[in-house]
């Protein structure tokens, strides 16, 4: 590759902290909440992941855009985040089946990222000091502009995102005349979900977030599902009483990420915003039913309140997170409804966890 010549550029942090680095080749600022990701493959899946809408992204991977984007490893319609912050960017890429580079991906989609930045360097600041606002940029000469505009953005608590990405007009997915009708509100659902659903037997229909039980319901389900998405879940009233409604008719539910918290909402457990979300694809899980450990695919930066958990006659805690022992599934007793805070579906991550899938499968049953 030719010499590139790259403008400065700059991430700088709610707290005033200012990291420095090149642009990767579009003017301009972005603003959103940063977190980081330490999955070592899966990047166009990652930006293209509804439930980051709203976030600048930080690869711990060193090398991003080595292999290129393919038009087929995509979650949504485009690109979700915010903006980027990497390592090292590859111009070049080298994998065969590519369809072209991510630089003119991320022109396409007109993605403000930086690269050359000490990304350890990142990340061991926000793990110390926790999620928060940030801007990239290069208008390097302004600072003091660029803090303006940092103070004015609003904080990811309270925040709804899920009616931003979520469809605004319900569709089919898959075969109509499959053995399995399932109902599925769109929180920020990611394709692979859907996929999976396909592979087993389900025709879908996904519904906007705002849909009301009696609109899914129309469609004459089998089951019914609830996506993942970004944003903080309290605000999903219409989500909650939904997940609501079909417990109290004893009806087959299943619910990743969002949909996850949205369901324990539901139940009068609480949500909390974490100090630092769980991003990456090697989260180590063990299932509280089988007693078999799970290597899992996770982004969330909020979570189920344990403690509410424990309290809750009706709810029992299936799965947790083996690093910090928090919540990562439930089950509603005596009945056929059960959620995960990770993803089953991975895209990208392992499949350990696909058999939750099955699962939902045998409760349609």
């Amino acid at each position: 590759m030719k010499y590139k010549e790259l403008k400065k550029a700059i991430l700088l942090l709610e707290d005033g902290t200012i990291f420095e680095g090149k642009s990767v080749g579009i003017d301009g600022t972005t603003i959103g909440e940063i977190c980081y990701n330490t999955g070592m493959t899966g990047y166009q899946e990652i930006f293209t992941d509804p439930s980051y809408f709203g976030q600048i992204m930080v690869t711990t991977n060193a090398h991003i855009g080595n292999y290129g984007v393919n038009d087929d490893e995509v979650e949504s319609d485009g690109i979700k985040i915010a903006g980027l912050v990497c390592r090292n960017f590859s111009y070049e890429y080298s994998r065969e089946r590519s369809n072209g580079s991510l630089e003119d991906y991320f022109k396409k989609h007109g993605l403000i990222s930086i690269t050359d930045v000490d990304t350890r360097a990142v990340v061991s600041y926000i793990r110390k000091h926790g999620a928060m606002n940030a801007v990239v940029s290069t208008e390097v000469d302004n600072i003091e502009g660029l803090k303006a505009k940092l103070a004015e953005a609003p904080s990811m608590v309270g925040l709804d995102l899920a009616s931003v990405v979520s469809t605004k007009e319900p569709y089919f997915y898959g075969d109509e005349n499959a053995t399995y009708k399932v109902s599925a509100l769109d929180l920020g659902i990611k394709k692979n979900i859907l996929r999976n659903l396909a592979q087993r037997d389900c025709y879908v229909k996904v519904f906007p977030c705002t849909a009301t039980f009696e609109e899914m319901a129309a469609f004459n389900p089998d089951g019914y599902f609830l996506s993942n998405g970004p944003g903080d879940p309290e605000p999903l009233e219409s989500a909650q009483q939904v997940a609501k409604t079909i417990i109290e008719k004893d009806l087959p539910l299943f619910g990743i990420c969002l949909g996850h918290q949205t369901i324990a909402l539901s139940q009068g457990i609480s949500t909390y915003k974490m100090h630092n979300g769980h991003r990456g694809i090697n989260h180590p899980i063990k299932n509280l039913i089988t007693g078999k450990g799970e290597i899992t695919s996770q982004n969330h930066g909020f979570n189920v309140n344990r403690e509410d958990v424990e309290a809750t006659d009706n709810v029992e805690i299936t799965h947790v997170h083996l690093n910090d022992n928090t919540v990562a599934g439930i089950a509603i007793k005596n009945k056929k409804v059960f959620s995960v805070q990770y993803h089953p579906e991975a895209g990208p991550g392992p499949h350990d966890a696909s058999y939750l899938f099955d699962q939902f499968i045998e409760n349609l049953k």
